[in-house]
């Protein structure tokens, strides 16, 4: 069982999109599960044994959540009923509270069709009578984080501070030889810009690094004492601790 379950559309873009949170929730206590939809592979510089074990020194990097791969076909995700069967038995294994799936707009056909399927798959786990294996399961809340492969401005519902954990998201990203640095004109440019952008959401709320997320359902707060500061002068208060 976990607490929490990232269903990922390919190996990396989970570290991506939230490694520094999955990171930061490692170290708090909090059982992760890591499911990547496909393999990620056929790439220009990668195979499958590459990016394997590319994966498995990003996974140590985050703190070695649970991590599965359902080994559907990277470029041709479709949603299909035997595919959101395939995801809510997945739901079922690891029962988690809170599901994380990527974000609905987006360029990445994949992410796309994985959006869709995962919501999908969230009501299809719960049911009874049915031939999914395992015992029903209700996810409690679904939250959506950002992929690279983006149409759009972030406008995030909140932030997860990852001050603490930047050095393990970049770690796992670098694990990705293969696709971010390999025979590229500017090794390294995609990672940069990934940390470059936590570093501007860490800006608008006061700490140093932060990943966005979106959630269509209201989050219920019972502290205000977890809502941190906002706006310029957090930006403003963010340089002034990094001096």
């Amino acid at each position: 069982m976990a607490e929490v379950m990232i269903f990922s559309p390919h190996p990396d873009d989970a570290e991506l999109g939230m490694g520094g949170t999955i990171a930061r929730l490692i170290a708090q206590g909090v059982g992760v599960a890591l499911v990547d939809v496909t393999s990620g592979e056929p790439t220009p510089y990668g195979d499958e044994a590459t990016r394997a074990a590319e994966t498995a020194g990003a996974n140590l990097a985050l703190g070695s959540p649970q991590r599965e791969n359902l080994g559907l076909p990277n470029r041709w995700l479709e949603e299909t009923i035997e595919n959101r069967k395939l995801l809510a038995a997945a739901i079922r294994r690891h029962r988690p509270r809170i599901l994380f799936i990527p974000y609905a707009l987006d360029a990445h056909p994949d992410h796309l069709a994985l959006h869709v399927l995962a919501t999908k798959s969230r009501f299809d786990a719960q049911l009874t009578h049915s031939d999914i294996p395992g015992e029903p399961h209700r996810v409690e809340r679904i939250v959506h984080f950002y992929c690279t492969h983006l149409r759009l401005a972030i406008v995030p519902t909140f932030l997860v501070d990852i001050s603490a954990h930047a050095q393990a998201k970049r770690k796992a990203i670098d694990a990705y030889q293969s696709q971010f640095y390999a025979h590229r004109p500017h090794p390294g440019e995609l990672p940069d810009m990934v940390m470059q952008t936590c570093a501007y959401f860490g800006s608008r709320a006061g700490v140093r690094y932060a990943e966005p997320f979106h959630t269509d359902e209201p989050i219920l707060v019972s502290d205000l004492g977890t809502i941190g500061p906002g706006g310029a002068g957090a930006g403003a208060r963010a340089g002034e601790n990094r001096k």
